[in-house]
Formats: C-alpha cells, structure tokens, sequence
C-alpha cells in the first residue's frame, strides 16, 4: 500500500535498518584505511611507508570521486538500487580479501583503486535510496541516525585490532563479515514504504528548505557550506596528535584515540535529538547554521587555548558540532536536490566535499603552521567555519 498524505511516515523498521546499512558502509573502509592498510603497507614498503600511504590515499581519493558519480549515475539510469549495492557489497568484500595476497606496493596500489571502486558502487546508490524512501518530514530523524555511522566505524577498528582475537590477515575478513552482517538485512528485510512524491521534481515542493533564490542556488551553498566545514575536519583529522603534543609532548596516541571517540559517541544522541527538532519545528537548516557557528567557536579557543585542558574542550566542542552538522547535512541534501531522477549522480558531486579536502590540507598546512604555527592554522578554519553557517543562514530565509 503506497504512503501518501500530510502525516505519512516510512516505518521505523526500514530506518532502523537502513542506519545499520549505512553504519556498515563506514566499516567497509575505516578500520581498513586507518589500520590494516597502513600497517600492510609497513610490511611491503619499510621506510618508504609514508611515501607509499600518500600515493595509495591519492590515488584512493581520485577512485572513490569518479566511481561515487558513475555509480551513482548508473543506478539512476537502470533505475535499480538495490542490484548496485548487492554488486558493490560482493565486490567490494571480494577485493577487501584480495589485500592479504598482494605481494608487491604496485599490486596494493591497483587493488586499492580497484576495491574504492566497488566500495562506492555500493555507497552511491544507498545514499539516493534513503532520497527514494524517506520523507521531507523525517529527513532529521534520517541524519540524527547517521551519526552511529563513524562512532561504529571508529568502534570496529578498535574491535578487529583487540590482541589475541584475530591475526592481520584475519583482522581483514572480520571486517568484510561485519560489512556484509550490516548491509544485508536491509537488502533483505528492509521493504520500505512508497512515497511517489519523493520521485518527482521538487521544485514546486522546495520553499520548505529554501530562500527565494532558484533550487539550484541552494544547491550550490549546501556543497560550498559542507566543503567549507570538511576542510576544517578534515585538518584535525590528520594534525590533532601533532597539535596535543605541540601542547603537551607527554599525550599519547591512544589519548588522542580515546578523545576522539568519546566524542563520537556523545554526537550520536545530541545529532538524533537535534534531528528529531529539525522535523517537528520543520526548521531543516536552521541547526546547521547553530552547528556551524559552534563549530567555529571550538575553533576560536583551539586557536588562543592556553594549555591541553582547554585545548581538548575546544577540540570537543568542535568535534561535537562538525560531526552533527555532518550528518544531518547529508540527510538534508537529499531534500534539496530538485531533479530525483538524477539523485545519486548529483549526490556523487557532493561526495568530492569529502574528498578534496584531502587534498587542500596537506599543502594548506605547509603554507600556514611553520609561519602562523597551530593557532593561524585554526584561525584561518574558524573563518570556514563561520562562513558556512552564513552561507546557510541565506537558505533560511525562505522557510515557514
């Protein structure tokens, strides 16, 4: 029976299902990229690992960029997403088992390239599927639940890397299990409800989440604001050890990993509260303008934090923020975007806001910290900050 009306919501099963689904796709690389591979490419390379790691995360980036658009853009065509992302989970697990038979740095490197491939035939297509099911009216709840994503991301590489529980190459077909354990309940039990609205244009549903200006400029400033805020996380991501120790050369790697994921864990329910508020008040923007003003606040006193204390609480009332904003910001896309029937393509050119700032930091960074040091490094990201929580404030100007 179809859903239809002014009250009609997807059940809370598929959602539930589908948050798992999208937990799993974070599985699917983050233990692998930030253990497992680095510690492979250790054994093959030596003392040329990190040289190594850079081209293989490059290469990576670019891979995972184009594939995220050509996937997503296929599964529009054929109109089939569920085809795609069983394809891309097979394949991707497949190649992920592949890495404990490489025997060379230039098989590691084709493997890589050939597994982000797969990795986003399967992601591309789940992230417009939740654009195909949920409604506009549950598009925060949607975001407040795909803050479990990179807390059990982060969980999962401390669960494969418990000593005693598995060998290296062990370690690699837990995580492919995992990944399939979350994926495919959905594929298999999850039926959600029909909504046809959400498979036509939206242009003439869009005043709810826009300005006055045309769909396609709100478009624009949701990718410049989420770019503008994944740089910033992006910097933290790879610098923080090397900012606490600047700090405090006393602090360890495992102090950092234990920050980091308690923060994570305390984003889960403050992202669902504030998603939940989101579709109630009907306000879909509104919090990640708030986000991102408190995201560059953190900035502000990582930037003048005069000792590791206030350091760590200026770093978790930015981690807290970005990582809400990040969540909800991709449900909310999907409520922007104008034209569904090419929702997963348009949503692989949101993709590249997690892949460029790959790219901008490491040379940002060499520009600023050896002249400004850390502090002009966060104030320049506390400007970014700021100004996408402006840009977004414009799209609020429209709403009821």
């Amino acid at each position: 029976m179809e859903a239809s009306g002014p009250v009609a919501r997807q059940s809370g099963r598929f959602m539930l299902l589908y948050a798992l689904a999208w937990a799993g796709g974070s599985i699917s690389y983050v233990p692998f990229l930030t253990i497992l591979l680095p510690a492979r490419v250790a054994d093959l390379a030596g003392d040329e690992a990190v040289r190594w790691l850079a081209y293989i995360a490059f290469a990576g980036a670019i891979s995972a960029s184009l594939a995220n658009i050509l996937f997503g853009w296929l599964s529009d065509v054929t109109r089939n997403r569920r085809g795609w992302i069983m394809a891309g989970l097979a394949l991707s697990c497949a190649l992920l088992l592949t890495a404990t038979l490489t025997e060379t740095l230039g098989q590691m490197l084709a493997m890589i390239v050939a597994w982000q491939c797969a990795i986003n035939m399967m992601l591309a297509p789940l992230a417009a599927w939740a654009g195909d099911c949920i409604p506009d009216r549950q598009k925060g709840t949607l975001g407040g639940s795909l803050a479990f994503a990179p807390a059990i991301g982060a969980l999962s590489g401390a669960l494969v890397t418990v000593p005693g529980l598995a060998s290296g190459d062990e370690r690699i077909w837990l995580v492919a299990l995992f990944v399939a354990a979350c994926v495919l309940p959905v594929m298999l039990f999850g039926n959600p409800r029909p909504f046809p609205e959400l498979m036509q244009a939206r242009d003439s549903r869009f005043d709810a989440a826009a300005s006055q200006s045309a769909p396609h400029h709100a478009v624009g400033r949701m990718w410049i604001a989420r770019l503008l805020l994944q740089v910033a996380e992006s910097a933290l991501f790879a610098y923080l050890l090397l900012w606490f120790r600047s700090i405090s050369p006393s602090i360890a790697d495992n102090d950092t990993a234990r920050i980091f994921s308690i923060m994570l864990v305390l984003a889960i329910p403050l992202a669902m509260l504030t998603g939940r508020w989101a579709d109630r008040r009907d306000r879909p923007i509104m919090p990640l303008v708030i986000c991102a003003a408190i995201a560059a606040g953190g900035l502000a006193v990582m930037a003048i934090a005069p000792g590791l204390v206030v350091a760590i609480a200026g770093y978790v009332l930015f981690g807290l923020a970005a990582t809400v904003f990040l969540s909800l910001h991709a449900a909310q896309t999907l409520r922007v975007l104008p034209n569904p029937k090419t929702r997963a393509r348009d949503l692989g050119f949101f993709n590249l806001t997690n892949t460029i700032p790959s790219m901008i930091m490491p040379g940002l960074t060499l520009l600023l910290v050896p002249v400004f040091g850390f502090e002009g490094l966060f104030a320049l990201l506390c400007v970014l900050a700021a100004s996408s929580g402006l840009i977004l404030l414009s799209i609020t100007r429209g709403q009821r």
